[in-house]
């Protein structure tokens, strides 16, 4: 059983699309895709440096294309797609239920409001890495803050103002390590209200087709076909927290042996392996960063699918 997985704001490095560019039609697709988001993508993807690209109006596209790009060149249906927080648009689109102009539309849209609400008060992030679930979850409340992104076992972030954050490093949870996110607001939380409302209006213009690949939702990890109840779920997200570990039950739910994360690879892979790890399912993880691996990825793909289909691109 194979899910193919896309990964969220904070995966992107500098020059992380360069590889994929030297094929002169992945470079007239990302032209294309540059042309829908208003950004010129082959340059963030190739020379722009980590400063640059961790703008939330840059990282979100960057990365949504990256996706297409991949899969694109990949050409496999999977059993399943996600994606973590804006990986969900790029698996909307594997899924069936949007097209690339319209996730391109719609991640410009996301990304542009999201900074715009995190203007408006400072606000941040940070990583709770190991210590008690229950007690990381109560000291994250006791300071008014967010759970913003539960990522399974050993690693939930917390989301709010700078002030809540600072009082949080003063009392964190015991056994609890603290690693404040180069983000530029308080993602998943209600600050990003504000977005929801922006993104809310503009959707109901799309028409999004029902899935014909299940698409699991961050919201609780349920498995959804039908287009408008994914697309609602997405612009929703914007403000609310990111359930990955709901996402990875649900994979264990679903019998899954493969997982293939899109580029930028690593993140997900990662954290799907402690997760498995150690536990009666055994799941093979395939992080596919370079086009130099997609013969591999293809095999990955044909060994783990129910039903794969492979159409290189």
């Amino acid at each position: 059983m194979l899910v193919i997985v896309a990964p969220g704001q904070g995966a992107q490095t500098p020059g992380f699309l360069s590889p994929w560019l030297e094929d002169d039609a992945v470079a007239a697709y990302v032209d294309w895709l540059s042309a829908v988001a208003g950004l010129d993508l082959g340059h963030y993807g190739t020379e722009a440096d980590e400063d640059t690209i961790r703008d939330t109006k840059i990282a979100q596209p960057l990365l949504v294309a990256a996706g297409l790009v991949a899969a694109r060149r990949l050409g496999v249906t999977p059993d399943a797609v996600t994606g973590h927080s804006v990986g969900e648009i790029t698996a909307a689109v594997g899924a069936g239920v949007l097209t690339a102009e319209q996730a391109m539309v719609l991640v410009r849209e996301r990304g542009n409001a999201m900074a715009d609400a995190a203007a408006v008060t400072p606000t941040g992030m940070t990583a709770v890495l190991g210590g008690d679930r229950d007690e990381v979850l109560a000291a994250i409340a006791a300071q008014g803050l967010t759970a913003a992104n539960d990522n399974g076992p050993g690693q939930i972030v917390a989301a709010g103002t700078t002030e809540q954050l600072a009082a949080f490093a003063e009392n964190g949870p015991k056994g609890g390590r603290l690693r404040p996110l180069s983000v530029a607001g308080a993602f998943h939380s209600p600050h990003m209200a504000p977005a929801v409302d922006h993104v809310t209006g503009l959707a109901r213009a799309v028409t999004a087709a029902d899935a014909h690949t299940p698409f699991i939702t961050n919201s609780d990890g349920t498995t959804l076909t039908d287009g408008r109840e994914v697309l609602e779920r997405i612009v929703g997200q914007i403000a609310r927290p990111v359930r990955w570990d709901l996402c990875l039950a649900r994979m264990a739910d679903l019998g899954v042996t493969g997982i293939l994360e899109l580029p930028p690879a690593g993140t997900l892979t990662g954290i799907a392996k402690r997760y498995f790890r150690g536990g009666e399912q055994e799941v093979e993880t395939f992080g596919l960063t370079g086009p130099e691996q997609l013969d591999e990825a293809r095999a990955f793909c044909e060994r783990h699918a129910l039903q794969t289909q492979v159409v290189p691109a």
